[in-house]
């Protein structure tokens, strides 16, 4: 998909991402604190099953699990020499699922720590590792791009800039995790987000992850005031009630979740998605409510 491709797919109307990935699988075994992108290509039936149910359910776009493969996440697992490996089977599994019903996005997350501070990395060595990725990524076939998660505007720079140094025309999104004022974890926060990310080639800006959609409103208003370029909305399905086994459990249902999507479609969210805790019923119902216009 080119850039202008994309936008002229926006002016059809709202486009719909997928949910959470993570829980879903850790709700089928996948334990927590092992390499998500090994546990899935060791046990590639249950992800593929999630994807597709995301597709029935109407998502137009999946995220190839390939949210932790570069060099600095996949060597907290002595997996960093396989970048290459991964991600071109990662986004093998992606297509084999969406069947062409939906794009694949190549999916890029933050190293976890801040840059250029003492215990960090240095912005050279991020951009490095996110150059790395997204070459892997561009080469197995992806449509665009989605950078998220991210804790820093410094970082979503870096990763922007990656995608950039190796194609001028594919779309890229780009989300932070913030909270419910806007800021960021490390550094800057929605306004500055919305402001300097589309000037260093993001197509499509917003937030995921964090808490949940209804904390977001005067987010998502923000970003829309300060952007001409598309706004993400993709929040979790609320705040987890973490069970004595260490695993969370996620309260809001799939109606409540479409409806307070529908409060950020309306406060100017163009892009919208789920992220933990929501499952293909909490997309097919936003899908359902948020398709209307």
């Amino acid at each position: 998909m080119t850039r202008k491709e994309f936008l002229n797919l926006m002016n059809n109307g709202p486009l719909f991402l997928d949910g959470a990935t993570g829980s879903n699988l850790r709700a089928t075994g996948m334990p927590v604190g092992v390499s998500a992108e090994a546990w899935i290509l060791e046990h590639p039936d249950a992800f593929i099953g999630l994807q597709r149910a995301y597709v029935d359910a109407g998502s137009m776009a999946v995220c190839a699990p390939s949210f932790g493969a570069n060099r600095l996440t996949l060597g907290m697992y002595g997996l960093q020499d396989r970048v290459d490996e991964f991600n071109h089977r990662l986004v093998a599994l992606s297509k084999q699922a969406a069947q062409g019903r939906a794009l694949v996005m190549g999916d890029m997350s933050p190293t976890g720590k801040p840059l250029d501070v003492e215990g960090g990395v240095s912005y050279d060595e991020a951009l490095g590792a996110y150059r790395e990725q997204a070459g892997a990524l561009l080469d197995a076939g992806v449509d665009l791009f989605i950078i998220e998660t991210m804790l820093s505007v410094t970082e979503c720079c870096a990763a922007i800039e990656a995608v950039r140094s190796l194609s001028a025309d594919i779309p890229v999104f780009c989300t932070l995790t913030l909270d419910a004022v806007g800021g960021a974890y490390f550094d800057g926060d929605a306004g500055e987000a919305a402001e300097q990310l589309p000037a260093v080639g993001a197509d499509a800006v917003g937030m995921n992850c964090g808490q949940g959609p209804e904390l977001y409103t005067s987010v998502i208003e923000r970003m829309r005031a300060l952007t001409s370029v598309p706004v993400i909305a993709k929040p979790n399905a609320g705040m987890p009630e973490i069970l004595s086994d260490g695993s969370a459990r996620y309260a809001m249902t799939p109606t409540r979740f479409a409806r307070e999507m529908r409060k950020l479609q309306l406060a100017g969210a163009n892009i919208l998605g789920g992220c933990c805790g929501t499952t293909p019923e909490h997309i097919r119902a936003m899908v359902e409510l948020c398709g209307k216009g």
